[in-house]
């Protein structure tokens, strides 16, 4: 006879805190910003360096400047990314603590095991 194993539910169990409306819906935006897979590839970009600067970007992916620009300003419009302006250039960056809600609304826990809302 063979047993099968009882697998735990991961998701939505007792233990699994509510996330508050402010929140969800502030996770919902980030979500919806990187709906698109130039903007995924940017945060994954920027993910690997400190800064990037938009020329950078614009060779990366092949695309015009205004419109490197779009996507930077959606980014940046939800948080995700921050710009400084040196010269003619504008140098983007992660914003790390507006990405960590997002992993943990994926399942990964928090660097330190604490909880998040």
């Amino acid at each position: 006879m063979k047993r099968l194993a009882v697998i735990t539910p991961v998701c939505c169990g007792p233990g699994t805190p509510p996330i508050a409306r402010s929140d969800a819906e502030a996770l919902a935006d980030r979500f919806k910003a990187l709906a698109d897979p130039t903007r995924v590839g940017i945060i994954n970009r920027l993910a690997g360096a400190e800064e990037v600067c938009v020329c950078d970007l614009t060779a990366a992916f092949d695309l015009s400047q205004p419109t490197i620009s779009h996507h930077l300003r959606v980014l940046r419009d939800v948080g995700l990314v921050t710009a400084a302006k040196r010269g003619t250039w504008s140098y983007y960056r992660l914003v790390p603590d507006a990405v960590e809600p997002l992993r943990i609304a994926l399942g990964a826990r928090p660097p330190d095991g604490s909880a998040q809302s």
